[in-house]
């Protein structure tokens, strides 16, 4: 639940207590971030504050006068309820920090996107240097029937002598997965040091 002020106006001469308007309730359930009444607030506090201020004057909720005497405000409170009071009036759009939790999360989409292709290439590559170093190539009577095929077609190839093991073709998708791994561990470190 929300923490609630009273703001109450001065009363103007001759006016008596029960004639002056009714006292007006502020409500700050939306600012549960803050400090509540004499806790001392932070720096960190102080400028997510004047962010909610900075936005209130480019919506043009309050005038460059209002926002330098509230910035000295927020500048000076040492406790939430010093902090909060600049900003009693203000709505409350969203909060700053839910703003800065979404952008990194947009931001952690496409890595995570990467991350998983990149896991998906790395097991595809593996599994094809695995099959080539454990294949001695294609046998004899493969190699003539490809040489037959081709001789339809009206193309001559000679037949090639029974290759031994395919450095190539194992060397490299194995490189090619090690470098994939190497990706998703940069990905996964570089995230986890994102606050």
């Amino acid at each position: 639940m929300g923490r609630r002020f009273t703001a109450r106006r001065a009363l103007p001469s001759g006016d008596t207590p029960d004639s002056a308007p009714k006292e007006r309730i502020i409500d700050t359930a939306g600012r549960d971030y803050y400090p509540p009444g004499e806790f001392r607030v932070s720096d960190a506090e102080r400028d997510r504050a004047l962010s909610e201020l900075s936005e209130a004057l480019q919506a043009g909720r309050i005038t460059g006068g209002e926002f330098d005497q509230r910035s000295g405000q927020v500048v000076r409170a040492r406790t939430g309820k010093e902090l909060t009071a600049p900003l009693a009036d203000l709505p409350l759009d969203r909060a700053p920090a839910a703003r800065a939790t979404a952008l990194e999360r947009a931001q952690r989409v496409p890595a995570t996107r990467i991350t998983i292709g990149a896991s998906v290439a790395a097991t595809c590559f593996a599994a094809v240097a695995a099959a080539n170093a454990l294949s001695s190539g294609p046998t004899l009577q493969q190699r003539e029937f490809v040489r037959d095929m081709m001789a339809r077609q009206g193309l001559s190839i000679p037949l090639p002598p029974a290759q031994g093991f395919d450095w190539a073709g194992t060397i490299t998708p194995g490189v090619i997965a090690v470098l994939l791994v190497v990706l998703i561990i940069f990905l996964r470190v570089t995230r986890a040091d994102r606050p």
